[in-house]
């Protein structure tokens, strides 16, 4: 039987599997996962508190590190015109948002273990800017997405030279999280919140940043996943990420109507993570355990038995109850044990067959 991490490997690299894997995740500060760390210290135990009792209670196929707290750098941009956008001075490597996520990612690996990836959340350039301007100049996310369109629109090059700027400081924390004692790889989540970037413009001037970042990555590890977040209903131009060079995809198939067989062909055979809704209105969140494990055979009838893994659209609510994940798993093993039973059995008729032809 293989340990955890030889499964998802497998399944990575689309090798057949005893079983298909499961991994979902959830935040553990409830509504303060975007309260700073830095500045609440204590909330740094609850993070290592939670996902100790996840283990305990659900112990996934493979972990994705939640960084609530620690989601973006500590900047505050308040450029009045794009020109100053890339006059700021990048976190130093001594800052606690530097020293604390080195803590967090060992902390994850002495909870689970070296049999079991660990995939390390991290937000592309594009969200921390948003983030950063809507800090700087007290704006709405709508309002940052607006002032960064405008931005753009007047002098692209300059948004440009500060996500690229981001991107080498986010760059810079990579060594800290991927190593023998923390993370395998990241798990690099990109949006464009409900397209407001006209894809040209995006593909111009976002994607080199979010492509730097997995570049980096994949120096260090070449287990590293995409997730297009479809968070709430964004949308995204889905099609921007196609050659994004990451092992793995994970997307909102039910928000971008992109089914996990689609993408699959989509994304040029890589494997997928996915299948669930992740909303409170979900059958993951309100079925009944006959639903949920229905619903469990058709994501894998429909997308077929290698290079998937069972997951969500993205983040599952917080009081998602536990035993809805595990029948999960336990329809995921049941349909992999009936196919194995099949195809043994028929190996066996075959070989049975050969030999009354002699």
């Amino acid at each position: 039987m293989s340990t955890k991490r030889e499964l998802v490997l497998k399944t990575f690299h689309n090798e057949e599997v005893e079983r298909i894997p499961v991994g979902f995740w959830h935040h553990y500060l409830d509504e303060s996962e975007f309260v700073s760390g830095v500045e609440h210290p204590e909330n740094f135990k609850r993070i290592l508190e939670g996902a100790r009792k996840f283990k305990e209670e659900f112990d996934p196929d493979f972990v994705k590190i939640m960084t609530d707290g620690y989601f973006y750098l500590p900047l505050k941009l308040d450029a009045k015109t794009p020109e100053t956008l890339p006059d700021f001075t990048p976190v130093s490597e001594a800052h606690p948002w530097f020293t604390d996520q080195e803590k967090l990612a060992k902390g994850y690996r002495e909870i689970y273990g070296q049999d079991i990836l660990l995939f390390y959340n991290i937000f592309a350039p594009l969200s921390h800017l948003r983030f950063a301007l809507a800090n700087g100049h007290d704006l709405s996310e709508q309002e940052a997405n607006d002032l960064i369109l405008h931005f753009l629109k007047t002098d692209p090059e300059a948004v440009e030279e500060a996500l690229d700027k981001i991107a080498d400081n986010i760059i810079d924390l990579l060594p800290y999280i991927i190593n023998s004692e923390g993370a395998d790889g990241i798990y690099l989540s990109v949006t464009d919140t409900h397209r407001f970037i006209p894809d040209a413009l995006y593909r111009l001037y976002v994607t080199p940043s979010e492509k730097k970042i997995l570049e980096a990555a994949n120096r260090l590890t070449e287990t590293n996943i995409l997730h297009i977040c479809g968070w709430r209903g964004n949308t995204n131009y889905i099609t921007l990420y196609q050659d994004y060079p990451a092992l793995v995809f994970n997307w909102a198939v039910h928000t971008e109507s992109l089914s996990l067989r689609e993408g699959r062909r989509f994304f040029g055979g890589k494997a997928v993570i996915g299948g669930f809704l992740n909303t409170e209105e979900s059958i993951l969140y309100r079925g009944n355990k006959a639903e949920i494990q229905n619903e469990t055979r058709s994501i894998i009838e429909e997308t077929g038995r290698t290079g998937l893994i069972i997951g969500a659209d993205c983040t599952v609510p917080n009081d998602t109850p536990v035993e809805h994940l595990n029948w999960v798993r336990e329809a995921a093993a049941e349909k992999t044990a009936k196919v194995h039973t099949v195809n043994t059995l028929r190996d066996a008729r075959s070989f049975t067959n050969l030999k009354a032809s002699v």
